[in-house]
């Protein structure tokens, strides 16, 4: 069942409003591309009701998701964010969100920008997405990666085509639909 039909069926109001201004549009900023990340990343052996629960808390434990500061916490933050109840308290996330962003530096020193870099590299697929990633990036398996791409508009599938919300991504241009053959319409 897609995700449309989840919330057609009623799954919650915080989905529905997900879905609805968030799910498959594409992202202007560092920030919220890393916050999608980091989300979907805490999001692994969990629910996502768990994760829009939390969101804000995690947009307030994370520094607005501001990569620098988050690249430059120190223990004393590492023990702030494992004692923060409202967020997600896994050491390995904790870790994975601080390298992540020392690595989004590196990356900004060479591309510019995330946003930069993930355009220097579509289109690809899944696959070769999650190898990239990998390769990149700490903490990030096929479905993390998968679900970042699919919700911040670089690999089709988030809406079904008959969903109203699918026709408002696809007049923002998402990513996907700037694939040097012409695009993918689904």
């Amino acid at each position: 069942m897609s995700y449309c039909e989840l919330v057609r069926q009623g799954i919650g109001e915080q989905h529905r409003v997900y879905h609805d201004t968030e799910y498959g549009f594409p992202l202007a900023t560092d920030a919220e591309l890393f916050g999608r990340l980091l989300l979907e990343i805490n999001q692994a052996g969990l629910s996502w009701t768990t994760i829009l629960n939390k969101k804000e808390n995690f947009h307030r434990a994370y520094a607005g998701y501001d990569i620098d500061r988050i690249a430059r916490f120190t223990d004393r933050d590492r023990a702030r964010l494992m004692a923060d109840v409202g967020i997600i308290r896994n050491r390995l996330k904790i870790e994975a969100a601080i390298e992540n962003a020392k690595r989004l530096r590196e990356i900004r020193e060479s591309y510019g920008s995330f946003a930069n870099w993930l355009d220097r590299h579509h289109p690809l697929e899944c696959a070769q997405w999650v190898k990239l990633f990998q390769k990149t990036f700490r903490f990030t398996g096929g479905e993390i990666v998968r679900e970042f791409l699919l919700s911040t508009g670089y690999l089709p599938g988030a809406h079904d085509a008959d969903c109203p919300i699918f026709r408002k991504v696809k007049k923002q241009k998402p990513a996907w639909m700037r694939v040097s053959s012409g695009g993918n319409s689904r």
